[in-house]
């Protein structure tokens, strides 16, 4: 079945919500993420991202355009291993080096598969936040021609 990726819309938050509640590990630190609060990050302060099979939100990515943050990316665990926080990524990255940002952050949980995922794709580690989060950066003159 064929997954494809395209800019999330209003009409997908609930499914973006969905995904986000799967998830086993690296959940978003706040429980009380509004339908609300995605949509004004996906209309307003950034953009984001949708893989979407048969009809079905499997995984997103939102990034936010006015501080360069990583504010999300999930992929259902039933679709785990496919490739597509890969796909999320790029496109969310490339999009945002499209905006003039120069530099991009995000935060992670230590010991995560997410931490390797993000080390593997050139982010680097510059330290913790008081509540044990890693700090990762990404550079536009860190990444190739």
């Amino acid at each position: 079945m064929t997954a494809t990726i395209r800019q999330a819309l209003r009409a997908d938050v609930p499914g973006m919500q969905r995904v986000r509640a799967s998830v086993r590990e690296n959940i978003l630190r706040s429980t009380v993420i509004t339908d609300a609060d995605v949509i004004r990050a996906i209309e307003e302060t950034g953009r984001g991202w949708v893989i979407e099979q048969a009809g079905e939100v499997i995984a997103f990515a939102v990034g936010n355009a006015e501080n360069g943050n990583l504010w999300a990316l999930f992929v259902d665990p039933a679709h785990e291993g496919g490739g597509h926080g890969r796909r999320l990524h790029d496109a969310m990255v490339a999009w945002l080096w499209s905006r003039g940002l120069r530099r991009l952050w995000l935060t992670t949980e230590s010991g995560t598969r997410a931490q390797r995922f993000y080390e593997s794709a050139g982010w680097k580690n510059r330290g913790r936040l008081p509540s044990g989060e890693l700090i990762f950066e990404l550079h536009v003159a860190d990444q190739p021609p």
